[in-house]
């Protein structure tokens, strides 16, 4: 049974930063693709990054150059640090990992930005 746990997130202020954590259980990120997604109030769910396997990572164009997201040496854990954070980054942000032909997802975790 794969299971995903976000972690780090938080109240900030526009311009400050926060570390999201993603921890697997059943699974490891060695091989699979993972991401990171979020969701506002009254939005759609959207893409904001994610790796594959190998290591390609690809970017919501509005994050590129403030967010990154990486694996630990272990492969057990996937992070997501956001810099110069803005107000429009506020979301429920959520963890997802590709095994076996299936997506999990973690329960997500809140990101504020106040202005």
């Amino acid at each position: 049974q794969v299971h995903l746990v976000e972690s780090g997130g938080g109240l900030v202020q526009a311009g400050g930063s926060l570390r999201l954590s993603c921890a697997a259980s059943g699974t490891d990120f060695r091989a699979n693709a993972a991401g990171w997604y979020r969701q506002a109030p009254g939005m759609e769910r959207e893409h904001v990054a994610s790796i594959t396997g190998p290591g390609r990572l690809n970017y919501l164009d509005s994050v590129k150059g403030r967010f990154t997201i990486s694996r630990d040496n272990a492969q057990t854990t996937l992070y997501l640090q956001m810099n110069s954070l803005k107000p429009e980054d506020t979301a429920v942000y959520y963890c997802t990992l590709d095994y076996r032909d299936r997506t999990y997802w973690g329960q997500g975790t809140q990101v504020t930005v106040s202005s």
